[in-house]
């Protein structure tokens, strides 16, 4: 990833970026801004959208409600999205917040809610979602946004998988595995070359046997394990994005 200022503040704008632009900030970005993080009159920020690159914006206020964003200089160019797909069972507010905001800080390009049999709750809040991705994108300098894609059966996901993600691998994470090394099958796969990839983690109560079952048949599903350790779904979010990014991803 390209060098970018660690200390000073980032935020996430829905509007084109471009030198000399002069921007509005809306209500609750003027708060966070003026009231949360203390800045005033003259203090700079990095702002970013997630296609225009990142830009150094000075903060315009003549008082604590609201202000404006004059664009100074782009700081960084605008990166490639990234392409590992994150798919997961949706867990219950607070544990979904956290794998959310890991997922995008362990280079996930999208996220993708799947319902599964023992999935803890199929009401999934995409505004939600979308709220934590732009945090974590905010705090750990990520110029690309995830996508947050909407919520599929398992079922109805393997059944259009081929058309809808041609040449795409799908690494499930089976607790049910064999093997305790998910180097083993990782290390089989990058001797075959690069391709797009995806990774699949279940729900608290593991997949059902005939979601595995399901899963197994098909060719394009690749099943490994995490270790000889019961993970909690959002600690297996982690553990596998780490595993793969570092073999067959972007860390190489």
């Amino acid at each position: 990833m390209a060098k970018y200022e660690f200390k000073m503040q980032r935020l996430f704008l829905r509007h084109i970026l471009a030198e000399g632009a002069r921007i509005e900030a809306d209500r609750g970005q003027a708060n966070y801004l003026l009231n949360v993080l203390r800045l005033k009159d003259g203090d700079f920020v990095l702002v970013f959208n997630g296609n225009d690159g990142e830009w150094l914006a000075k903060i315009a206020s003549n008082g604590r409600r609201d202000c404006a964003l004059q664009l100074m200089e782009r700081m960084r160019e605008q990166t490639e999205p990234n392409d590992l797909m994150y798919l997961f069972a949706p867990l219950k507010h607070a544990r979904l917040d956290y794998m959310v905001q890991k997922a995008v800080e362990m280079g996930a390009g999208s996220l993708k809610p799947v319902i599964t049999r023992h999935t803890q709750s199929s009401r999934v809040n995409l505004e939600r979602m979308e709220a934590n991705v732009i945090e974590a994108a905010e705090q750990c300098g990520v110029l690309c946004v995830p996508k947050v894609l909407a919520p599929q059966p398992l079922s109805d996901v393997l059944s259009v998988w081929p058309e809808a993600q041609p040449g795409r691998r799908l690494l499930f994470c089976d607790e049910a595995e064999g093997s305790n090394n998910p180097l083993l099958a990782l290390a089989q796969m990058k001797d075959k070359g690069t391709q797009p990839l995806a990774v699949l983690i279940g729900p608290e109560g593991g997949f059902s046997e005939e979601e595995r079952a399901e899963l197994r048949a098909q060719e394009f599903v690749t099943p490994i394990p995490l270790g000889p350790r019961i993970l909690r779904a959002d600690t297996a979010a982690v553990a596998a994005l780490t595993i793969i990014q570092a073999t067959l991803g972007d860390w190489r």
